[in-house]
């Protein structure tokens, strides 16, 4: 694959551009408008100018990266497109929308991707022109830095999709876990169960937000607590995909902690907003209760 399309210039879409861009190939970044998109080309200049900083890239090599990401203020380019990955937003409404709009330019050989983290490929499929052609491609944030991409076809996903997806993920120096169209695939549905109920443990007393924390680190060995993870995740998209999880499965283990919905409900969504289980106001995280 030569030309990639990403729509979405927040955080996962300027990741997954960057990561592309590094790997050789040039990316079409697009927003609502181009406006935001040249905002999202402009984080990706400032990530690159501290990895030249640091020595981790050469300065030639930077400005060649940014050279191949070009922000579009709409679909009509992306008709070139080898692949189209959507990484807007987790809300499926959002999603299928912009499937649509996109489906509509896609060329005859090119193949629609979500980044979605939890909602079944196979009923979004039906939003796009081709569902052979249509398939998730799940990366974990940070994008440049993981080295991880779920790679999950839907039911009428071809064989010919999956292999060359797989072979595109793999370029990019990441590993592959290929998972079957269930809610949450593989990592969400093992990872949000465990901050959802970390919440519970929380809202019950049980312990506090640091022993919480301290206890999966240590006890688990994990490089971060749920409730620290939860935050760098971000709150409602934590809740978004338990609410995924809950929605689609109908079983009552996925219920939502009300804990989590009060804290997205007081807008409270970690280190993007600097509040959610800890302060990031100061110089360091505060736990906030």
């Amino acid at each position: 694959m030569r030309k990639i399309a990403v729509i979405g210039a927040g955080q996962m879409g300027t990741g997954i551009a960057q990561t592309v861009a590094q790997n050789g190939m040039h990316v079409m970044l697009s927003d609502i408008d181009l406006a935001s998109a040249q905002a999202g080309k402009d984080r990706i200049d400032a990530a690159v100018a501290k990895l030249v900083g640091r020595g981790k890239i050469e300065a030639d090599a930077a400005e060649a990266l940014l050279s191949r990401i070009t922000p579009v203020a709409d679909y009509a380019p992306m008709g070139e497109a080898d692949l189209i990955i959507e990484a807007a937003t987790e809300r499926e409404e959002i999603k299928n929308a912009i499937f649509e709009a996109a489906g509509k330019v896609l060329s005859p050989d090119a193949i629609m991707a979500s980044n979605t983290s939890s909602i079944p490929i196979t009923r979004m499929a039906n939003h796009s022109p081709d569902p052979a052609r249509f398939i998730g491609l799940h990366f974990f944030n940070p994008v440049p830095v993981m080295g991880l991409i779920e790679v999950i076809p839907g039911l009428a996903t071809a064989k010919d999709t999956t292999d060359r997806v797989t072979a595109f993920a793999e370029g990019l120096g990441k590993q592959v876990v290929l998972s079957q169209d269930e809610p949450g695939f593989v990592v969400n549905r093992i990872l949000l169960p465990m901050i959802n109920e970390a919440v519970f443990v929380l809202g019950q007393s049980t312990a506090g937000i640091e022993d919480i924390d301290k206890g999966c680190r240590l006890g688990l060995n994990h490089p971060m607590g749920p409730l620290e993870l939860a935050d760098f995740v971000g709150l409602d998209t934590c809740l978004d995909i338990i609410r995924v999880l809950y929605k689609t499965t109908r079983d009552s283990k996925y219920r939502p902690a009300p804990l989590l919905v009060k804290y997205v409900e007081a807008g409270w969504l970690g280190r993007k907003t600097g509040r959610g289980f800890y302060d990031y106001t100061g110089d360091s995280p505060v736990p906030t209760r």
